[in-house]
């Protein structure tokens, strides 16, 4: 019985088979070289081009291919070969004046530079502005905002905090608290349009305003449980009724910790006696701008994303029902936000954009 051409071996070293792996799981892989992957594993397991071709769904030719094409080429020969093609028109010394006129000039008619305008100026065409835009990651019509905090105790403030996050106090509570002030409730001047096959919910950009409240919440990190209550006002007067609403509903015994920031009202002398009358309250001030690292705010982006951003309130009635609705929907299933970053890796991180920043406003001077 005549045969044909024994198959090449496939063995694999320990960094190749990693590597094979790793291609395969990563999602961001191009298909293609996923299926090579796949081919050449099944390969070193000892199996046939036909045996591989019948268990990937390939061909058996295409698996002989990249199978002489690993054996001889090891890794590099799964890349796909460098094909003939139109000769490059645009020069290296035009990419490099796009790019320098991109992040450092602006057009005379506008505050920074389009597709259009940025093709008009250099004489070449706008997918090739494109193209070069993509290439380098710029996008002028993207802007960003910052703020950096001033807090002369920054450093001790961010360790104190992310310290209770990852590492809380033995049998302690650790409440997150704070207010969402001024949420307008507001009806639409016509009737929301439902949506519809192939047409999106339509409402009136017009709006009719109906009054405001005032939300104070406490967020336990631990069960993610929320107190929540509507105010008209959020004065001192308001939050220290809060703080009395959160001691009511506090086991007895175990140390309270309260994450806040520095709001005048949560530091009014009342509050301040009535916080000293309980020593087993700890309160930690968070960072001057420094919303974030309270996670109850992560908590109210939730409600206004689901709640409020759509809703339609004819009365700051209506609106508070709907937000205690919201809580109590909450806390039937509460989940506690995951916290990640330790401090150190937060102060690294502000460290690298405040240089970085330097940098800049160095160089432009």
């Amino acid at each position: 019985m005549r045969r044909g051409r024994a198959a090449d071996a496939v063995v694999l070293s320990t960094e190749e088979r990693r590597f094979l792996e790793s291609q395969v799981r990563r999602l961001k892989v191009p298909r293609s070289l996923s299926d090579r992957c796949r081919i050449i594993l099944a390969c070193a397991q000892g199996l046939t081009s036909k045996e591989v071709a019948a268990r990937l769904d390939v061909h058996e030719h295409t698996v002989g291919k990249w199978r002489r094409r690993f054996v001889k080429d090891r890794i590099e020969g799964l890349t796909d070969e460098a094909r003939s093609g139109r000769p490059r028109t645009i020069a290296d010394d035009e990419v490099a004046a796009v790019i320098e006129r991109t992040l450092h000039s602006t057009p005379k008619d506008a505050t920074h530079w389009s597709i259009r305008s940025m093709a008009a100026e250099t004489g070449l065409s706008h997918t090739t502005i494109r193209r070069i835009w993509n290439a380098f990651g710029l996008q002028p019509h993207r802007s960003e905002t910052f703020k950096l905090s001033s807090d002369p105790l920054f450093v001790d403030k961010v360790q104190d905090i992310v310290g209770l996050y990852l590492s809380p106090p033995d049998h302690a509570i650790v409440l997150c608290v704070d207010e969402k002030s001024q949420i307008q409730a507001l009806d639409r001047e016509q009737p929301v349009l439902p949506m519809m096959p192939g047409i999106a919910e339509r409402r009136t950009h017009n709006y009719i305003r109906h009054g405001t409240t005032s939300l104070f919440a406490a967020l336990d990190i631990a069960s993610g449980f929320v107190i929540g209550k509507c105010y008209k006002r959020h004065r001192a007067r308001e939050f220290l009724d809060f703080l009395k609403q959160i001691d009511s509903r506090m086991p007895q015994g175990p140390e309270v910790h309260l994450v806040m920031d520095n709001y005048a009202t949560h530091k009014t002398p009342k509050i301040k006696a009535w916080l000293a009358r309980r020593p087993h309250w700890h309160v930690h001030f968070t960072p001057t701008s420094s919303s974030w690292i309270n996670q109850v705010e992560r908590w109210f982006a939730e409600l206004t994303r689901k709640q409020l951003k759509r809703g339609v309130h004819r009365s700051t009635t209506e609106l508070e029902a709907d937000i205690q609705a919201f809580i109590e929907r909450h806390n039937v299933n509460p989940k506690p936000y995951r916290w990640t970053k330790s401090a150190d890796e937060i102060l690294a991180s502000v460290k690298r954009f405040c240089q970085k920043t330097q940098q800049t406003l160095c160089a432009e001077l």
